[in-house]
């Protein structure tokens, strides 16, 4: 299970199951998904046509960014870990101090958006890694001060590469 949020007032209870039925809100969701690559996506769902681009994914954050027939979309998911860390709250348990970022997938670094020295609180965009043609913005996992860039612009990197270290 799931919970989406796109918005303060816009909350979707999302149950999937590998090969059954999808529900959201309890409701049956129906839907045909083609890839068409490079994340780009047609939907059918209720006899209306969609294209969806996947524009950014922070898969730490659980956070999406789409582009659905033209309007941008933000997405953050919580599983059901994050929903019990929630319900115990404990959700800000892992936010306090944080060391390093590292590279989540291999890429290439097409923007650097902090710089040593810099503050930057949980969610902040610290750099883009462009992977499979797809732009994710890595934010930082907790607070904590820049301490230094270990990559630059353009460089290569591989997964699990420490990209940033905090003081």
């Amino acid at each position: 299970m799931l919970q989406v949020r796109t918005g303060p007032d816009q909350l979707w209870d999302i149950d999937y199951r590998s090969g059954g039925p999808i529900t959201v809100n309890g409701q049956a969701f129906e839907w045909d998904l083609a890839v068409l690559g490079n994340g780009h996506y047609h939907i059918l769902h209720n006899g209306k046509s969609y294209t969806a681009e996947l524009v950014s994914v922070d898969y730490a954050a659980k956070t999406f960014v789409l582009n659905l027939n033209g309007q941008r979309l933000e997405l953050q998911a919580k599983d059901r870990f994050d929903l019990l860390l929630d319900k115990l709250g404990m959700s800000n348990a892992a936010t306090n101090k944080v060391n390093e970022l590292k590279a989540p997938m291999p890429g290439l670094i097409v923007d650097i958006r902090v710089e040593p020295g810099q503050v930057v609180q949980k969610g902040d965009p610290l750099l883009v890694l462009e992977a499979m043609k797809m732009e994710n913005i890595l934010k930082a996992p907790g607070e904590g001060t820049v301490a230094a860039i270990k990559v630059a612009l353009r460089d290569n990197v591989t997964k699990g590469q420490v990209l940033v270290l905090f003081s």
